[in-house]
């Protein structure tokens, strides 16, 4: 298989799908460059190449792969060591939890951009089942969901729990981690590769983007 000679992801600032792709470049150590687009008024040449109309695309020299499921197994794929279990039957347990994080996500989007108290404790509640739901099948000893090595499934979770960070401290979420997940939150959040996978002023960033979204949660800390 030859190695792409050029990677270029496009991207929108505050989008944690975008960011599980720029994780997983990171921790490959492989180069790539950023292209950030406003997907509210995206340019034609992103319609053209992306066929749902939304981030992350990768373009692997000009030829366009979207869903940012499909970008990480591509990326696993071409660039060693694969971060996935060797064994099937676990490596598919793994992408399943993949695919449950992406619901996570959904939650968290609709509990932090609930625009009155009714929904965001709607979407409060289903977050913290979903949370609940996750920890009864992480590694108990951890720090990361198999244990003690960082496998891909772990890169789709720190968008996550740094969002859930920046809630609590930028917006003053009440929701308290479990032990278990804090460590493995702490884990990622302290790694290289997710420090320097958002842009530098993203805790700015991610303030706007609530206020532009009329979050109840920023308006009710900020009243």
């Amino acid at each position: 298989m030859s190695t792409p000679h050029k990677l270029e992801l496009v991207s929108f600032k505050i989008c944690p799908f975008v960011q599980r792709s720029v994780i997983a470049l990171n921790l490959k150590g492989v180069e790539y460059s950023l292209t950030h687009i406003n997907p509210h008024d995206a340019p034609d040449w992103f319609k053209a190449i992306s066929p749902l109309g939304k981030v992350p695309v990768l373009l692997v020299d000009g030829k366009p792969l979207f869903e940012s499921a499909v970008i990480l197994e591509y990326l696993d794929e071409v660039y060693p060591p694969s971060l996935h279990p060797a064994d099937p039957l676990e490596k598919a347990q793994h992408r399943a939890w993949i695919e449950f994080c992406s619901d996570l996500i959904g939650r968290q989007f609709r509990m932090v951009t609930a625009k009155d108290e009714t929904a965001f404790n709607e979407a409060y509640a289903s977050l913290q089942q979903g949370l609940q739901r996750l920890e009864s099948v992480v590694d108990a000893t951890g720090p990361f969901f198999a244990g003690s090595e960082l496998k891909l499934v772990d890169t789709v979770y720190a968008p996550l729990f740094m969002r859930l960070s920046l809630a609590r401290r930028l917006a003053g979420l009440a929701l308290d981690l479990s032990t278990r997940l804090q460590a493995w939150s702490d884990a990622l959040l302290g790694m290289e590769a997710v420090k320097t996978s958002v842009v530098e002023d993203f805790d700015a960033v991610f303030l706007n983007f609530l206020t532009m979204q009329e979050s109840w949660l920023l308006k009710r800390q900020q009243s």
